[in-house]
């Protein structure tokens, strides 16, 4: 699977799994190299998922602000106009 293409979650644990395999003793050192070249690509697409995450929610909270600070209308059908008889 190509790293762009990897979930954060598949990234998280694939991460956690290499970061074992280079924790262990036995570690094969023709194979380090790639193993942390590859966690590497992990890191740098967890944190632009974290990253893209943030910033939509900051949007998405951005936008319910903006509608609460909308100010109501006084037209047609708004309670304001029940009060008056004529």
């Amino acid at each position: 699977m190509s790293t762009q293409d990897i979930g954060y979650g598949d990234a998280l644990s694939e991460l956690q799994q290499i970061m074992g395999e280079l924790e262990a003793e036995d570690i094969d050192i023709d194979v380090l190299a790639e193993k942390v070249e590859r966690a590497a690509d992990l890191i740098r697409v967890c944190r632009g998922r974290i990253t893209a995450a943030e910033v939509r929610v900051k949007e998405i909270v951005a936008g319910l602000d903006s509608q609460e600070e909308e100010p109501t209308s006084d037209g047609p059908g708004d309670e304001a106009d029940w009060d008056d008889p004529f």
